[in-house]
């Protein structure tokens, strides 16, 4: 997926704000070259274009981290695009961290203090810029990016980048934290009364979200947990977890970061057109393995049986009729094999049928469930005490509650495609009809996957819930968890893939304008880092 940036680093985060629209009010900062422009922005404003935008289409659900996760395989490219992992040159995250410093600067100039709760969200924003582009592509300017007197900022190293970050994310708690002990009817209160907080959230929780954040962070330096002391990965993970008071975490999903879907952002099956195409995607082999394998609930609602499985005899309750698509193999063949009713479905009526996502599970992009995974493995690699299966056990029962699910619950599975053809449709069923039932059995499942231990198989066992929970939620992190662990292992090797290996890709190159307008700088992180390649089949040290 090729998507270039034409501007510059530096050279964008010194040209001013641009306009906004949608759900986002009017224009943030006035040029300065006409008359009559303030210097004074609205922080809400610039918050609100901060939340408004963190959440990239390519991340939502059905986006194209639906098919890098494999949760989504397309059979028909004209549809729902290809199934190819050719990463190409990275988007950036210079919109962010252009803002985020907007947002401090002004906060600055209008409270006059660097302890306010804007700049507060401002080093939380920063950071998130930072870490965003930084896994992706590895070293970038970050320390002297913003600075309009070098449009030539040089790179830091990806170290330096995850150690500024976690620092900015200590100062972004602690900042909130100060407020609501000098204030404590603020725990509570919405962080930004003018709604310019598109997640609503309250200072507390958005101390909660930082500090969940922080952890994922943390957990996705478990390769350099070792040997760079510097960054005290394992104490800073302990030091969260040991004091609840200064680091407050999440301790339900009423806390996660939550995108919501309305009427102008509109669920991404209808923004992206897809609504009345659910017969050119299957669920992936990746999930659907691992859920019939177990005997996974979710599976009946996030999912529905291959229709040739059930016209063979078997029931909507039966977990081998739940069959998912290759994603190594070719899309004529995928297309085939779907329209022929090999592969299971999305749930049309869960899915496909409301432009606000009102039947689906709500996109969590930060969440508790996620956080409860990340505990798990913190301490079975020994970062921290506590219980693993209690954590391992609340990520599990989070994402069921995510979905509805209780013990004994009927589901009612719906025909999920258009075709009249008698061997997959006998009884001649339209998309959207009941098609039968399936009951909910959740001792069963958890008996399934009973934590092993504090050992190699508990940890691959929370890699592969965590993995389960993140089903159309949390963006790229599904395909981050997989490139820094391989659990679980995804499928590649095939044409499919579509890169000139058919192997999946460590990393994307960097955006355009970096070898355009930072040539220079650009080279040489590239020879310190790859040999002077921009090579995507290449580590960055965060997963070497």
């Amino acid at each position: 997926m090729k998507i270039k940036s034409l501007i510059p680093f530096a050279l964008l985060l010194t040209m001013g704000m641009v306009s906004i629209t949608g759900c986002q009010k009017g224009d943030l900062i006035d040029n300065p070259n006409v008359a009559g422009s303030s210097s004074i922005v609205p922080l809400s404003l610039l918050l609100n274009h901060l939340t408004a935008t963190l959440i990239r289409s390519d991340e939502q659900p059905f986006g194209y981290t639906s098919v890098a996760d494999q949760y989504i395989v397309a059979n028909y490219s004209y549809y729902r695009g290809t199934n190819t992992y050719n990463l190409g040159n990275s988007a950036d995250s210079y919109d962010i961290l252009k803002y985020a410093l907007k947002l401090e600067q002004q906060a600055f100039a209008q409270l006059g203090n660097q302890t306010n709760k804007y700049y507060a969200l401002g080093e939380f924003f920063k950071a998130y810029s930072g870490v965003w582009l930084s896994q992706r592509v590895g070293d970038i300017p970050f320390s002297q990016a913003g600075d309009p007197s070098n449009l030539t900022p040089k790179y830091d190293t990806q170290h330096d980048v995850y150690k500024a970050a976690l620092a900015q994310l200590e100062t972004a708690n602690t900042l909130i934290g100060a407020l609501v002990t000098a204030n404590p009817s603020l725990a509570n209160t919405a962080i930004d009364a003018s709604n310019g907080d598109i997640f609503n959230l309250t200072y507390v929780q958005w101390q909660k979200v930082i500090n969940a954040y922080r952890l994922r962070i943390l957990i996705s330096l478990s390769k350099r947990a070792t040997d760079n002391t510097d960054l005290q990965i394992p104490q800073q993970f302990a030091a969260i977890l040991g004091n609840p008071t200064k680091y407050p975490i999440m301790t339900s999903n009423n806390d996660n970061l939550v995108y919501r879907f309305n009427a102008v952002n509109r669920y991404s099956t209808f923004s992206l057109g897809l609504n009345p195409y659910n017969n050119f995607a299957n669920p992936g082999s990746t999930y659907i393995n691992i859920e019939t394998s177990t005997s996974d609930p979710r599976l009946f609602v996030t999912s529905t049986p291959a229709p040739l499985q059930i016209s063979g005899g078997k029931a909507i309750s039966d977990f081998s009729a739940y069959v998912g698509s290759d994603i190594n193999q070719a899309q004529p063949t995928l297309l085939t094999n779907s329209n022929n009713g090999v592969y299971s479905f999305s749930n049309y009526t869960r899915y496909y049928v409301s432009a606000t996502g009102a039947n689906a599970e709500p996109f969590v992009f930060i969440g508790y469930s996620e956080m409860c995974f990340n505990i798990a493995e913190g301490i079975n690699r020994g970062w921290a005490t506590g219980s693993t299966s209690t954590w391992y056990n609340n990520g599990i029962n989070a994402s069921l509650a995510l979905y509805g699910l209780t013990n004994g619950q009927s589901l009612t599975v719906t025909f999920p495609i258009s075709s009249t053809e008698p061997s997959i449709n006998p009884k001649n069923l339209k998309q959207g009809d009941t098609w039968g039932t399936a009951t909910v059995d959740i001792p069963s499942f958890m008996a399934k996957i009973a934590y092993a231990g504090d050992n190699a198989a508990g940890l691959a066992q929370i890699l592969t819930q965590k993995y389960i929970s993140m089903f159309n939620n949390s963006g790229w992190e599904a395909f981050y968890n997989f490139r820094r662990t391989g659990i679980p292992a995804f499928t590649q090797g095939g044409s499919g893939i579509g890169t000139p290996n058919n192997l999946i890709p460590r990393r994307w190159q960097y955006p355009a304008s970096e070898g355009a307008y930072n040539a220079a700088n650009n080279k040489a992180a590239l020879s310190s880092q790859f040999g002077g390649n921009d090579d995507p089949t290449k580590d960055t040290w965060l997963t070497k």
